[in-house]
């Protein structure tokens, strides 16, 4: 008996070394093992420029690209330049060239009406018209489009943009923005404003006393809203935090719109110098400044100051 419990013993150190030693050659074989990276994508930049003679008081439509920053600015001219820089990757240069063809912009002209809009792999039914034996491999290679659009002064957007910076100054008319994700800084004239924004950072600057247009409405959805006023503002102003969050109010010359009201950290109801035109902040979750104009012009200064 006691011989079979010696042996019992035995045939268990022999298994557990046998185990042992199997996996010491495992981890040793797979150690050595070298997975190779992927090689990394190529990239090619392309440029393209139009410019179409456009009068005052027309309408431009911009349908940006899933990632890709846009950037509006008014000027004096009667012409609307869009200038697009299109970056694609692939592994080789012969699916470079091929992805160069097909994501880029088109452009669509009415009677007072231009519309850039976006077109390439992301696009099942663009694709479907335009590139029928268009290789599956590509059709989810990364790609941007970012564009630089100059305006005339007096004339209505309508921006409908994917993942990126969103950059809009100098231009006063009727304007919808509507953005998935973005870093966006809205310097603001007058007209009637209505943006939303799913999550990122909003500036909002309003550099005149007097908003010349109807009302301005900005709502983001998740994330920060800083926005500026000047120093003599005539306007009825709104702020608003949803859920999580809160206001933070430097803006010393709001009072509440109605006496027996106060503000709080969610919810800002108030009036500034004689009022005027309703201007609207929202933020769902996140939060939400309102400070002087002044003031941001001194924040720009300030790592200027610390580099001396």
């Amino acid at each position: 008996m006691k011989q079979i419990i010696k042996l019992k013993k035995t045939c268990i150190r022999l298994c557990l070394s046998a185990v042992s030693f199997f996996l010491f050659l495992s981890s040793s074989s797979f150690g050595q093992i070298v997975v190779a990276n992927p090689a990394p994508l190529l990239k090619r930049t392309t440029y393209k420029t139009e410019n179409i003679d456009f009068g005052s008081g027309g309408t431009i439509s911009i349908v940006g690209a899933p990632i890709g920053s846009i950037t509006i600015e008014g000027w004096q001219k009667a012409e609307v330049e869009i200038t697009a820089e299109v970056e694609v990757q692939a592994a080789n240069e012969n699916d470079l060239a091929l992805l160069a063809q097909i994501n880029t912009f088109v452009i669509n002209e009415d009677f007072r009406h231009i519309r850039v809009e976006t077109v390439g792999t992301f696009d099942k039914n663009y694709m479907k018209r335009a590139a029928k034996k268009f290789p599956k491999n590509l059709l989810n290679m990364p790609f941007r489009v970012d564009y630089y659009i100059k305006a005339p002064v007096f004339c209505d957007l309508e921006i409908d943009g994917g993942r990126g910076d969103l950059n809009l100054s100098k231009v006063e008319g009727a304007i919808q923005i509507k953005v998935l994700e973005s870093n966006a800084k809205l310097d603001l004239v007058g007209g009637t404003l209505t943006a939303t924004i799913g999550s990122g950072n909003v500036d909002v600057t309003i550099p005149t006393s007097i908003w010349r247009g109807r009302n301005a409405d900005v709502l983001l959805a998740k994330g920060n809203m800083n926005v500026f006023f000047p120093q003599n503002l005539n306007a009825n102003v709104n702020a608003t935090v949803l859920r999580s969050g809160q206001i933070e109010n430097s803006y010393k010359f709001l009072k509440p719109r109605e006496q027996r009201a106060k503000f709080t950290a969610k919810s800002i109801a108030a009036k500034s110098g004689n009022g005027g035109a309703t201007l609207s902040f929202t933020v769902g979750d996140g939060s939400l400044k309102l400070g002087a104009f002044e003031n941001k012009r001194a924040k720009l200064y300030v790592p200027l100051l610390t580099g001396l």
